[in-house]
């Protein structure tokens, strides 16, 4: 493969990525309400169930509107170093898999930043009982850099309780896996773990 057919390769991968992951997104949140959603083919521990994340990772937050607008300036820069490394890799020929890892980790914080870039803007608010609006004529829910992250995808593969023996969280609910996420975390989270598992940085390791 020369290097015109593996750049070709990584922008229809980025571009894939960022259309599958802001296409569900406007789906869930055009959709469903805040906690809205349904099983998977029908089974408890694969569901779609919307919820926002107004901050950083994991729901953690950043000194209201002005860590907001500091933590959008920090995704781009961190996103637009991640496009510029991505193609640098690839015009110095570096292993295609570590180029490849790169290109779904870029992708991946893109389609992040757009949410918290656009969505304040482009949507009106959602609540647990209205679907948001997409180009409201009343305008969106917030102004531009302080838009909220969707998040839709739940797979409590376990959900059982601690036996009761247990001291301190006898009896407790335990779910594995409570996190909800999205496609371009998933991309993410793939990239960095191709990274890890295929060792693209060491010469033993080709694809």
């Amino acid at each position: 493969m020369d290097k015109r057919q593996k750049l070709t390769l990584i922008v229809a991968l980025m571009i894939l990525v960022l259309i599958l992951d802001q296409a569900l997104k406007f789906y869930v949140k055009t959709s469903f309400p805040l906690d809205g959603g349904f099983r998977m083919l029908g089974l408890d521990w694969a569901q779609i169930k919307f919820t926002e994340n107004y901050g950083m990772a994991f729901g953690m937050e950043l000194g209201g509107k002005t860590g907001k607008i500091l933590l959008g300036v920090f995704r781009i820069l961190a996103g637009s170093g991640l496009l510029y490394y991505t193609f640098k890799s690839l015009k110095e020929d570096k292993r295609f898999s570590f180029v490849i890892s790169l290109a779904l980790i870029t992708a991946g914080a893109i389609g992040n930043i757009i949410d918290g870039l656009f969505y304040g803007v482009l949507f009106s608010k959602s609540t647990n009982i209205t679907t948001a609006e997409f180009m409201p004529a009343d305008g969106g829910y917030s102004t531009f850099f302080d838009g909220h992250v969707v998040d839709m995808l739940y797979f409590p593969i376990i959900e059982t309780h601690w036996p009761e023996w247990m001291p301190f969280v006898g009896g407790e609910l335990f779910k594995f896996n409570n996190y909800i996420f999205n496609l371009a975390d998933l991309s993410i989270t793939i990239g960095v773990i191709w990274i890890i598992m295929l060792g693209a940085f060491s010469k033993k390791f080709t694809l």
